[in-house]
């Protein structure tokens, strides 16, 4: 099942205009994929066209957070904050017009600490991975 919109946004605690995914869908309890239109305005844009590399991280952030909050059993989206990123490698920028698609991977949650793996791509390209560990409230 695909979420998009108000549905997604329960699952997430960013709002407009720092919302960096516009579909969420679930794989399992450890995983998921989410996709994000590279537009024009978004707050990540570089003069060039191309989205900074900080933003491809927090759209990656923003996918854990999606994850996270499908697996909340609360109303409100769970409030987490990325507390490492490692190994972050980046081919090349997305460009305004072109669609991400992230694949988060749960790993080990001990407490509060969950580490993720996340790959992006355009059209089957892979052009971002990261593995990071979040804290989630």
């Amino acid at each position: 099942m695909t979420l998009k919109g108000k549905d997604l946004e329960r699952l997430i605690p960013q709002r407009f205009p720092f919302v960096m995914v516009d579909e969420f869908e679930q794989c399992d309890d450890q995983q998921a994929v989410t996709r994000l239109n590279v537009r024009s305005g978004n707050y990540f844009l570089l003069p060039d066209g191309t989205m900074a590399e900080t933003g491809l991280i927090e759209h990656m952030a923003q996918s854990c957070s999606a994850l996270a909050g499908s697996r909340s059993k609360g109303d409100a989206a769970p409030i987490g904050m990325i507390v490492e990123i490692k190994h972050f490698h980046c081919t090349r920028r997305p460009q305004s017009s072109e669609q991400i698609e992230t694949r988060v991977v749960f790993g080990l949650t001990f407490g509060q600490m969950t580490l993720a793996h996340c790959t992006s791509c355009i059209g089957g390209e892979t052009i971002a991975e990261t593995d990071l560990k979040i804290f989630v409230e």
